[in-house]
């Protein structure tokens, strides 16, 4: 399950003061702070069998390394968006061929597998964004702040990536709601229902 409070940016200084502000560097582990290149690549059939079921399949290069992502069943309200999700080892190749087959050998893909059949998986956009990321301890939870500045690429162009995600790891939801809404008041952020693959198709419907 992934739990996670999303917040649009208003400008990339923002991430930057966020980045910089003293309540994050209170919280966060020096050693877990960095900033790493993300290449993202959203797929689904020729008519669309995924979005229309809430589900969704990524393949994304993290620095060295490469996971193909199923998500499904997902709920958002005021910026809190809560998921099924299973990630997966992959191969640079699955940027351009159909990663279905890397979720066979988990019961979870074959949620997937069930609903797409024998249908093969097309590229349907890309992103490609900095994410500055760094791990806190935060009341009695475990968390990952991310700042994502970048863009996302589709055959109808281009939207940018300005956002700020926290996502829990272990302990109470409560605790990203309420970091949250200590640095939404601070810097008078937006909360985004929107994931950046539904701001993408959106670009893609219009």
């Amino acid at each position: 399950m992934e739990l996670e409070m999303k917040y649009a940016l208003p400008e990339k200084e923002t991430g930057d003061a966020i980045w910089e502000d003293e309540l994050i560097q209170r919280y966060a582990d020096p050693a877990s702070m960095e900033k790493i290149v993300m290449k993202a690549v959203y797929f689904d059939t020729e008519d669309g069998r995924l979005s229309k079921n809430n589900m969704a399949v990524r393949v994304r290069s993290e620095g060295g390394s490469v996971f193909a992502t199923l998500k499904w069943n997902g709920s958002v309200s005021n910026g809190f968006h809560e998921r099924e999700e299973v990630n997966v080892p992959a191969a640079a190749e699955h940027f351009i061929s159909s990663p279905k087959e890397l979720f066979s050998v988990c019961e979870d893909g074959r949620v997937l597998l069930d609903l797409i059949g024998d249908e093969p998986l097309i590229n349907l956009l890309e992103m490609r964004y900095l994410r500055s990321r760094c791990r806190l301890s935060y009341g009695a939870s475990i968390m990952e702040l991310a700042i994502d500045t970048g863009s996302i690429i589709t055959d109808k162009g281009e939207v940018p990536i300005l956002e700020l995600e926290l996502e829990l790891y272990a302990g109470d939801p409560k605790d990203i709601r309420d970091l949250g809404a200590r640095l939404q008041e601070k810097y008078a952020l937006v909360p985004e229902d929107r994931s950046k693959l539904a701001r993408g198709l959106s670009l893609l419907r219009s």
